[in-house]
């Protein structure tokens, strides 16, 4: 495979595009970059040249994209994206004691168990760290497989070969209500039983569990499901008597404990799920890598967690 010349831009273009982009002005960007505001304008001047358009609009002392900017700029960010991933990779090669994991999970709840992960896990290895990247909390997965995260930990069994999976603990979601909702007076919960009830679930209701997994098989309507983001306005809505949700035992232990809401198990043996830790087959499995997982699969006890 020959080298192709035909590349007109540099990383170097490629960086301060991006700076410029976000702060609006080649004064604060040249700040951020550690270049003197002459140097970046000729280097942005001769991004321009190699490409022969232009990039921003001058409008006043605010810098705004043209669409050639913007369209390279959605380019320079995946390219960055993928040479930080890169170095990352490598620097953990040399003595395996350097470098970064960028986690995510699948629910904003369950962030609440790493930090004695991190705690364990920063004592052993210092030079490693650590990022708990929280826009991809709504598809770990995706975010994982596009390289943009190094690890995440998700309820779900995905089927991709390309990842590779590491149980790390079962945890049981329970019917949440209102203590004073008719099916208190049961001593378990069973799908017949959520027919015409109106439901809470995390985003997007398309994938919840209450739907896919209880509801739908056993062939029961609800009167309408719900999207909150967040178990603590779920257990607000759930406590108001709105509606009932299908949730972690450890989540909602502390709002059990003031009697704010009550919950019954699902079905006479209750309902279990299993956690998993997800990697790329592709990335090497460093020490400090393999570490951090199994400092998650001895941590994870989830039903003990402190909220």
């Amino acid at each position: 495979m020959s080298l192709n010349h035909d590349v007109r831009l540099e990383i170097r273009h490629l960086k301060l595009l991006a700076a410029v982009a976000e702060q609006g002005s080649v004064t604060e960007a040249g700040r951020r970059l550690h270049v003197t505001q002459s140097a970046l304008s000729h280097q942005l001047r001769d991004a321009e040249e190699r490409l022969g358009t232009a990039l921003f609009l001058r409008l006043g002392k605010k810098m705004v994209l043209t669409p050639a900017g913007e369209k390279l700029l959605d380019s320079a960010h995946k390219v960055l994206d993928e040479l930080r991933t890169a170095e990352a990779q490598i620097e953990g090669l040399d003595g395996d004691t350097r470098g970064v994991i960028r986690v995510s999970t699948e629910c904003y709840t369950c962030y609440h168990w790493l930090p004695p992960v991190l705690k364990k896990f920063t004592t052993k290895f210092p030079g490693v760290e650590v990022n708990i990247v929280l826009e991809a909390t709504a598809h770990p997965i995706a975010a994982l497989l596009d390289g943009q995260i190094d690890v995440a930990v998700t309820s779900c069994r995905p089927g991709n070969k390309s990842l590779r999976l590491t149980p790390t603990c079962e945890d049981e979601l329970v019917i949440v209500m209102d203590p004073r909702h008719r099916l208190t007076a049961s001593t378990h919960v069973q799908p017949r039983d959520l027919a015409g009830e109106s439901v809470f679930c995390y985003p997007p209701k398309e994938e919840s569990t209450l739907v896919l997994k209880v509801l739908r098989p056993a062939g029961v309507q609800p009167a309408r499901v719900m999207e909150v983001p967040l178990t603590e306005s779920i257990v607000d809505m759930v406590s108001a008597g709105l509606g009932v949700a299908l949730l972690a035992r450890w989540a909602v232990k502390n709002y059990l404990a003031s009697g704010k809401i009550v919950t019954r198990p699902l079905n006479k043996s209750g309902f279990r799920r299993r956690w998993y830790a997800a990697t790329l087959r592709t990335r090497p499995m460093t020490p400090y890598l393999t570490e951090f997982i199994n400092l998650l699969v001895r941590s994870c006890s989830l039903d003990s967690v402190p909220s």
